[in-house]
């Protein structure tokens, strides 16, 4: 050996996943939130997993990896697995060893289906928000409602006549001409009425306004400290809320809803003010008259509510850009239905230790 060329170092070195992660770090805190909820959880995990076969990844690992997926935006599974290979703040949030190897992309794909099929992302972001120090920054008698398109993960290509050919058992003829061959939709009248989509038949042919594209549809509808997914449809959102705000409905203290010009008509706000809710919806006056009246607008709750409102569209700006939910990736209501949802409290976990640290 060269004089110079000598490389010493140590045999052995012992890492300490706790010692590497700052005393300041976010994800600390936000570990901290989840770990309480998961534990409220662990019968809903025993009654999924199989004590026999094959080993299974933890479900709470599995979630909290899952986490980091939203956190990052992290766009596939195995890219999810790539990360958690080599970065050691990865392996500390979702609880494996400097030693352990990563799990394989499939098998984490196939872990996270026995999830999806169990009401898990519900019972995760009812766990999140029924800790001590979260429910003290939840409001009792306000809430406010907002709806948000999902696009499916279907081509507009793959929506067909309903009645069209069909193969010996029932399923759409295979196409000719590979998987993105040409189509011609012109003079051809489409609804969802008549049509379907032959990859994800849950998916809605639906536009957001006048000179909008119509595009094959979920629509996600949120409270926060609830979320729901719905067909999409012109009366969707109404029908969410509805069915979001019945839960609180029955509280002796009066309480409000916030929402925007959508949700302004006579059926809805009769239908609200029969549940004892007080409806804080925007004014539409555009070539009709509104359904709110003095009743609701002279009091400056109302303006207030407004305001308020609009703080949703923050909360569907980061799970549709931040979690990915802009383009699902699943297909089916239910499935795509838990994803919303997961990343509705994805979304919580992230705003509630700087909410938590301005309380203390």
């Amino acid at each position: 050996m060269r004089g110079g060329d000598v490389r010493t170092g140590e045999l052995f070195s012992h890492v300490d996943l706790e010692d590497r992660v700052r005393r300041d770090h976010p994800l600390r805190a936000v570990r901290q939130i989840v770990n309480d909820a998961l534990v409220f959880l662990e019968r809903e995990f025993a009654a999924l997993y199989s004590p026999i076969g094959r080993p299974s990844i933890a479900p709470e690992k599995l979630l909290r990896a899952m986490l980091l997926q939203a956190f990052y935006s992290i766009r596939s599974e195995r890219l999810l697995m790539e990360r958690l290979e080599y970065n050691l703040l990865f392996r500390w949030f979702v609880g494996i060893g400097i030693d352990d190897p990563a799990w394989d992309h499939s098998v984490f794909s196939k872990n996270r289906d026995r999830l999806l099929e169990g009401d898990i992302a519900a019972k995760f972001l009812g766990a999140i928000l029924s800790q001590p120090k979260v429910k003290r920054l939840l409001s009792t008698d306000h809430f406010s409602v907002d709806g948000t398109l999902i696009e499916a993960w279907a081509s507009i290509k793959s929506f067909k006549p309903k009645d069209g050919p069909r193969g010996d058992h029932g399923e759409p003829p295979s196409d000719a001409g590979g998987r993105n061959k040409e189509a011609d939709f012109h003079g051809e009248r489409r609804s969802n009425e008549t049509h379907a989509s032959t990859t994800d038949p849950d998916a809605r042919l639906y536009k957001k306004g006048k000179g909008k594209e119509a595009k094959l549809c979920f629509m996600g509808h949120g409270l926060l400290v609830d979320a729901y997914l719905t067909e999409a449809s012109g009366y969707a959102e109404r029908v969410a809320a509805l069915h979001m705000i019945e839960p609180f409905a029955d509280r002796p203290q009066a309480i409000t809803l916030g929402a925007d010009k959508a949700y302004d008509t006579k059926d809805f706000v009769q239908d609200l003010r029969s549940m004892k809710v007080t409806p804080h919806v925007a004014q539409n006056v555009n070539g009709r008259r509104s359904a709110i009246d003095e009743r609701t607008t002279r009091h400056s709750g109302y303006g207030v509510s407004l305001r308020i409102r609009k703080r949703i569209e923050e909360a569907f700006g980061w799970i549709k850009t931040v979690a990915g939910q802009d383009k699902t990736k699943f297909r089916g209501r239910d499935r795509v239905g838990w994803a919303f949802t997961f990343a509705a409290a994805a979304y919580n976990l992230v705003r509630l230790p700087k909410l938590i640290a301005m309380l203390s």
